[in-house]
């Protein structure tokens, strides 16, 4: 699946499109509903502040944002940004009790905002969708404060090789479910192929390190179906 920019951005805009309105539930088939688990366990990790202020980048309807609120107490400024108008949308609509959210559509690769403009940088199952990933970790390090810090969440490589077979197993009837729920097997088959090919986790540490970021750390959940990268920006 190695597609010119042109090509991804209009596959992944058609895929999201169809599934705006059932991403909760497109997250539940994809990771046999652990997704929610393993948001919670990100959101524990970074622990953030009252004072913080995060950018969600890729933030679909807004969940990541939502659980950092909450365990702030509404007390951090979040800024969600999301390239899909229509998941933008639905996640302004799903979230409108909250104040402290602020609405951004835009890319990955080009984020509306100044140099070290936040304290935490977060993208939740949006790297592997970015058109351009360089570009895309550039602006991260970009807007981060010096002594900022970066978290990614995304599907991984599975290190148990019984877990492995299971899952690749599961993943050829993952299309078929989404048909049947969803009313279309491309978002599925697309979002497959991207996690086949999207970096493990000894290669994304070592973009990372490559883009400015030291500290670089990453912790497997569920054997490596996914992965927790964090890294700082310190100039």
């Amino acid at each position: 699946m190695n597609l010119r920019y042109e090509d991804k951005s209009k596959l992944v805009k058609k895929v999201f499109n169809k599934v705006y309105d059932k991403y909760d539930l497109m997250n539940d088939i994809m990771s046999l509903g652990t997704h929610r688990i393993w948001k919670k366990n990100l959101v524990s990790w970074i622990n953030p502040s009252k004072d913080d202020k995060i950018i969600d980048v890729a933030s679909g309807t807004g969940d990541i944002a939502k659980l950092c609120l909450k365990s702030t107490n509404n007390g951090s400024q979040i800024s969600c940004v999301e390239p899909n108008e229509l998941m933008l949308l639905e996640g302004k609509t799903k979230l409108k009790s909250f104040k402290n959210i602020k609405w951004f559509s835009a890319p990955a690769e080009n984020l509306p905002f100044e140099n070290s403009t936040f304290d935490i940088y977060i993208i939740s199952f949006g790297i592997r969708n970015v058109t351009n990933l360089e570009k895309s970790l550039d602006e991260a390090f970009r807007v981060l404060k010096n002594g900022g810090r970066f978290f990614c969440l995304e599907f991984s490589k599975v290190e148990n090789e019984i877990l492995k077979n299971i899952y690749e197993k599961y993943s050829k009837f993952i299309p078929a479910i989404g048909k049947l729920v969803a009313g279309s097997e491309l978002p599925y088959n697309y979002l497959i192929e991207s996690i086949k090919e999207f970096y493990n986790q000894e290669e994304f540490s070592k973009i990372l390190i490559k883009r400015g970021f030291v500290n670089v750390e990453y912790r497997n959940l569920t054997n490596g179906i996914a992965a927790i990268h964090s890294c700082w920006k310190i100039k």
